[in-house]
C-alpha cells in the first residue's frame, strides 16, 4: 500500500512547482518537465494513490519528501 493519499491534481502541481517544475503542457494530462525530468499528472481528481507515489518516484521524492510538501 502506498504511503500517499489520493491528491487533487492542482496539489500535486503546485507541489512540483515548488521544485523547479513548470508546466509544458496540459492536455489530457499535465506534463510538467524541469529541464531534465519530464512528469506526467492525469488531469482527474483525486489522482490514485498508487499513481501519486509513481509520480513522486518519477520526481525523485519519497513519499514522506512529497508529504511534508503538500
Amino acid at each position: 500500500m502506498p504511503k500517499l493519499p489520493g491528491i487533487s491534481r492542482a496539489t500535486a502541481v503546485r507541489v512540483f512547482t515548488k521544485l523547479g517544475f513548470h508546466i509544458a503542457h496540459e492536455g489530457k494530462h499535465t506534463i510538467m518537465s524541469n529541464g531534465r525530468v519530464r512528469l506526467t499528472i492525469p488531469r482527474h481528481n483525486p489522482i490514485n494513490a498508487f499513481t501519486m507515489a509513481d509520480i513522486a518516484k518519477d520526481a525523485g521524492l519519497t513519499p514522506e519528501q512529497f508529504r511534508e510538501l503538500m
